[in-house]
């Protein structure tokens, strides 16, 4: 496997895949049309993250969206789960990172959560979020020279 930057060339293979993805993980359904979900990514996550892609033989098989505070999206491509990649995807994050990361996850994707736990996050709150209308955990992590 191999990560590299954002390649716009990869926008319709990511967005599916994310999608896929996040239904996958969180067990629902998304209602919205898979150009809107287009649009987000341009609009919202790109502008104030940095992407990074992970390839498997030119497949994409996992992104991050991070900046130096937070992890916007972490995900990796259904059937690709246990294979270290979505541990490389946040190394990548951490090491960009000023020594510390926030992110959220919906608690019922029992997964994930565990995932970030053995990464060293960090529960710090518990919520809801009101678009999806559920529930969702607040993680941190610092590194142990912060």
């Amino acid at each position: 496997m191999t990560l590299q930057g954002w390649d716009p060339g990869r926008l319709d293979e990511l967005v599916p895949m994310w999608r896929e993805s996040f239904e996958f993980g969180v067990g629902i359904t998304d209602p919205h049309p898979l150009a809107a979900q287009r649009e987000y990514f341009l609009t919202q996550v790109l502008p104030g993250h940095e992407v990074c892609l992970a390839l498997q033989d030119g497949q994409l098989v996992g992104f991050v969206a991070a900046s130096a505070e937070s992890v916007s999206q972490l995900f990796v491509r259904v059937g690709w789960h246990r294979r270290g990649i979505g541990k490389r995807l946040l190394e990548w994050a951490k090491a960009r990172s000023g020594g510390s990361l926030w992110l959220f996850a919906f608690a019922r994707n029992h997964k994930a959560c565990a995932f970030y736990e053995s990464q060293g996050f960090r529960v710090v709150a518990r919520g809801f979020e009101p678009t999806w209308q559920l529930d969702d955990v607040k993680y941190a992590w610092h590194s142990a020279t912060a």
